[in-house]
């Protein structure tokens, strides 16, 4: 079988295909959105839920999972349109807080060998009721700045598109060319390994969870910068989005198996369902089956495409 062909290569088409079928399909059900406005408006929340969805990748990397990212977000939300619009330094100051507790959570899961899932689920509660404890009811407003950049409209090429695509490449070079992203991945791929090579794997977790505070307070400021306002519930559905949009991507739960640009790709996918439902005139609350669908059969189709390499 020829490269071009061959199982690698179909796994690694499936995120962009699927993008693609989806696309055409919202273009054949309602074709003014093949317009600058249309995608604009399609892709509106794209960009802070690849946020997430590389938050998410960063765990997924050493082999963990994270229960509590769409009540970080919305903390990370709640805070940019209280503090960081009223009194920017404390803003600044509680967001960088936020990254760090974030490292400090990835810390003790390895020290104390904790399960992620069970730390992080209750971590979720504790970020829901930091959150509503800065904002009881929805409300505050977003930085001038913020709203500024996140409605853009750069000429020929929506932002959201731009935005996507800067993102994929960056974190792709950063994790899947550099040296220590290498390493990074090492520590999910083969922990023993580097261990004997002398680094610490105490210290590449809690980096790549202080990179998933990073991105997940960067969600939560590109949410608000949309919505321009926030709400402690704001960003709860993006717990599962992100996990979805990593394996979307072809990202697994085990061996530091993921790709930056595929979990992008898959984070664009599902924010496209839910408009695709909405053209299709269904229920609302049918959105997240819709997403649930399409993650199932491409799952489906690289269980195949998996069998077909075992046998070659």
């Amino acid at each position: 079988m020829s490269a071009l062909v061959s199982p690698r290569f179909l796994r690694a088409l499936l995120p962009p295909l699927s993008l693609t079928v989806l696309l055409l399909a919202i273009f054949y059900l309602q074709p003014r959105t093949m317009s600058y406005f249309g995608l604009n408006l399609l892709l509106n929340l794209a960009v802070p839920i690849a946020l997430a969805t590389i938050a998410q990748m960063f765990i997924l990397c050493v082999n963990e999972i994270d229960l509590s990212i769409g009540g970080f977000v919305s903390l990370a939300a709640c805070i940019t349109a209280t503090w960081l619009h009223d009194t920017p330094l404390l803003g600044i100051a509680a967001l960088l807080g936020l990254v760090a507790a974030y490292a400090g959570m990835g810390a003790l899961i390895h020290v104390r060998q904790l399960p992620s899932i069970v730390v992080t689920l209750g971590m979720s509660f504790v970020w829901l009721g930091l959150a509503v404890l800065i904002l009881p009811t929805p409300g505050g407003k977003a930085p001038d700045y913020l709203r500024t950049l996140m409605t853009l409209k750069p000429p020929f090429v929506p932002f959201p598109i731009i935005a996507s695509v800067v993102l994929a490449l960056v974190v792709h070079f950063a994790l899947m060319r550099s040296a220590f992203g290498t390493v990074l991945r090492g520590a999910g791929g083969n922990p023993r390994s580097l261990e004997r090579a002398g680094w610490s794997l105490l210290k590449l977790k809690t980096t790549m969870f202080a990179a998933s505070g990073l991105f997940g307070v960067l969600s939560g400021m590109a949410l608000v910068g949309l919505t321009t306002s926030a709400d402690a519930n704001l960003a709860l559905r993006y717990t599962l989005l992100s996990i979805a949009g990593v394996i979307l991507g072809g990202g697994e739960f085990v061996g530091g198996r993921v790709s930056p640009i595929g979990a992008v790709i898959g984070a664009v996918t599902l924010a496209l369902a839910g408009s695709f439902l909405s053209f299709l005139r269904l229920n609302p609350d049918w959105q997240i089956g819709a997403q649930g669908a399409i993650l199932i059969i491409v799952l489906a189709l690289r269980v195949l495409i998996g069998r077909v390499e075992a046998k070659r």
